[in-house]
């Protein structure tokens, strides 16, 4: 571990940021001062903490405020983590929070190395996971739409039994026949029909770009290697890939599934063992499109039209990992 002559706590927040130091020679931590959020009063700090121009030890908590202070550290050379909130070490009787005393602690414990640090993607790969997230919050928009007019529709005692599944077209034309015996319930209930086609119609236009961007993307082919796997499309591929990143930081796939909240609850005690459910931690847009994906495993292992067109594009060890994975 490389050494530093000091460590620097942020607590940042939309305008200000509180600063304390924590002097390498194991001294108390102490209080900085606070300053704006703005490029050019950091800037300022870097010089007044590294008045020698020597290499320092940041650090904040990963929140709303995003990688820009990150990036503006590391580029005038100083050495920077964006810690994980939920793994801060914590002591039960602590109960007085201020935003000196989260810097202060934030400085000594990222001195005796008690902090766990996130990967922090490069500007591309950011780029990537706002698109994917972009278009999975407007999936989520049109779920609610869908939701909302099934719920007027039944409220009003119109029920879909027909064959086909909803929000096909034989879906659609059964509610182009209903008729309400209100004007203005005719009128609410077109709204609702335009919302879900509006929404429907803005997730399409997202996944568009979603194919535009693959193609000028440098883990294109690592997308693609995902594609060959069963269950995942454009969208779980992009979704995994912007959201991981480099996968190689994992040493096994243990702790990969660890990151991802796929793997079991326990709570031992003495000689009581007890186990739970997934444990749902870590990042969770990744843990639901694999969710979603591994439904199709329930289905004997086969090579369907689509599938092969997307194996295609990858090479032999690849198609050869994919199928092994539909057969275990």
């Amino acid at each position: 571990m490389k050494e530093f002559s000091k460590f620097i706590g942020l607590d940042a927040h939309k305008e200000t940021i509180a600063v304390a130091i924590a002097d390498g020679d194991g001294s108390k931590a102490r209080f900085f001062g606070e300053i704006p959020n703005t490029p050019d009063a950091v800037k300022k700090l870097l010089t007044g903490v590294s008045p020698q121009g020597e290499v320092v030890s940041f650090c904040y908590e990963a929140g709303p405020c995003g990688y820009g202070l990150y990036r503006q550290i590391t580029s005038a050379g100083h050495a920077c983590d964006v810690v994980a909130p939920s793994l801060i070490p914590a002591k039960p009787g602590d109960r007085v929070k201020t935003d000196r005393r989260d810097a202060e602690n934030l400085a000594r414990l990222q001195r005796a190395g008690e902090l766990t640090a996130i990967w922090v993607p490069d500007d591309e790969q950011e780029a990537m996971r706002d698109l994917t997230r972009a278009r999975e919050d407007i999936k989520h928009l049109e779920r609610q739409a869908k939701q909302r007019l099934n719920a007027f529709l039944l409220r009003h005692g119109f029920g879909y039994d027909g064959k086909k599944s909803k929000w096909t077209q034989a879906h659609w034309r059964w509610m182009e026949r209903i008729k309400l015996p209100h004007r203005v319930q005719q009128l609410v209930f077109q709204e609702y029909i335009d919302s879900v086609k509006h929404l429907q119609q803005r997730v399409a236009d997202l996944e568009q770009e979603m194919e535009k961007a693959l193609a000028d993307w440098r883990l294109a082919p690592v997308v693609e290697g995902v594609m060959a796997l069963r269950g995942c499309r454009l969208v779980t591929a992009m979704t995994v890939v912007a959201e991981l990143g480099d996968i190689t930081r994992f040493d096994n796939p243990r702790q990969l599934m660890n990151y991802l909240g796929l793997v079991p609850s326990e709570h031992s005690s003495g000689g009581k063992v007890q186990r739970g459910g997934i444990t749902k931690t870590g990042n969770s847009h990744v843990r639901r499109v694999l969710v979603e994906s591994a439904w199709t495993y329930r289905f004997p292992a086969r090579k369907t039209a689509p599938l092969q067109r997307r194996a295609e594009r990858t090479s032999p060890p690849v198609q050869a990992i994919a199928w092994s994975a539909q057969k275990r």
